[in-house]
């Protein structure tokens, strides 16, 4: 295994701990809320679901991205970085409105433990997104500039297991905030 490709798989082993943590502080202090806003009366999580499939689906164009590479198609591998990038933005987009709406109505990160642990999660996840779609910026910048022929790049692997990763980490906290204070 190429070192750059073991250090990512390090680097994602490392903050899927982090994460973990930050779920099982969610998970810990989930039923501790006793007055104030909470997960069920404060989000909506049909709009976020729509925003998340945005996210959901840039996993998808990142894999049709590393696969173009892989059969040298340079416009396949730049649309496809474009495109997860978009996908990207729409996501940030998508969790800066619902956190505006949330401050608007009073909620923050000192309203009580739901606010407190809410805004710590989607907060490191979001600034995960944005770190990964600086990354993908590069790789389109260069791309444009004229590198990555092909058929490999640890660069491209990389970045793309990094934004695999963002994806499913989504996945569970959209299941653990979401989805469990609806049921």
């Amino acid at each position: 295994m190429a070192n750059n490709r073991m250090m990512i798989k390090f680097f994602i082993a490392s903050e899927s701990i982090f994460f973990l943590m930050l779920i099982l502080a969610y998970v810990n202090f989930h039923n501790s809320v006793t007055t104030g806003p909470t997960a069920k009366s404060s989000l909506d999580p049909y709009v976020t679901g729509v925003f998340s499939l945005f996210l959901l689906a840039s996993s998808f164009t990142v894999w049709l991205a590393g696969k173009s590479l892989r059969n040298k198609n340079r416009s396949g591998l730049k649309f496809w970085l474009f495109a997860t990038i978009v996908l990207g933005a729409v996501f940030i987009f998508g969790q800066a409105r619902e956190w505006f709406g949330l401050f608007g109505r009073g909620i923050t990160i000192g309203s009580n433990v739901f606010g407190s642990t809410f805004f710590t999660l989607t907060g490191f996840h979001g600034f995960h997104v944005c770190v990964g779609l600086i990354m993908l910026s590069i790789l389109l910048g260069l791309t444009l500039a004229g590198d990555f022929k092909g058929p490999k790049s640890d660069a491209v692997e990389c970045i793309s297991l990094y934004w695999h990763f963002v994806d499913g980490v989504w996945i569970v906290v959209f299941s653990v905030i979401y989805l469990w204070a609806f049921l």
